[in-house]
């Protein structure tokens, strides 16, 4: 199974992650897939980045994000994307009854 994860990097007592694509099969080391954008808490705000168009294409190929991962995508509005692709795909039409 693929999934969506951080994966750490920057120095010590210093974080900053990237958001990579992963087997799940692979340690917290490993190798990435793909690397879809990056996440720094220590930037006030925090900064995110995130491509919008790599992580909609890894979600509808199936891959699963971690809670951490979730949360980062949900507040970059990937997930309410995705939740809409999917919606219009299922429901073609019902919007037009009146």
């Amino acid at each position: 199974m693929v999934k969506i994860r951080l994966m750490r990097v920057g120095k010590r007592k210093q974080p900053s992650y990237r958001i990579v694509v992963m087997e799940g099969t692979n340690k917290q080391g490993g190798r990435a897939v793909a690397t879809i954008g990056h996440y720094n808490p220590l930037a006030e705000p925090a900064e995110v980045t995130v491509d919008i168009g790599a992580a909609l294409s890894w979600l509808n190929r199936g891959a699963q994000p971690s809670p951490a991962a979730r949360r980062i995508l949900a507040r970059s509005g990937v997930l309410e994307a995705f939740h809409e692709v999917r919606s219009r795909r299922g429901g073609a039409g019902e919007g037009d009854a009146g």
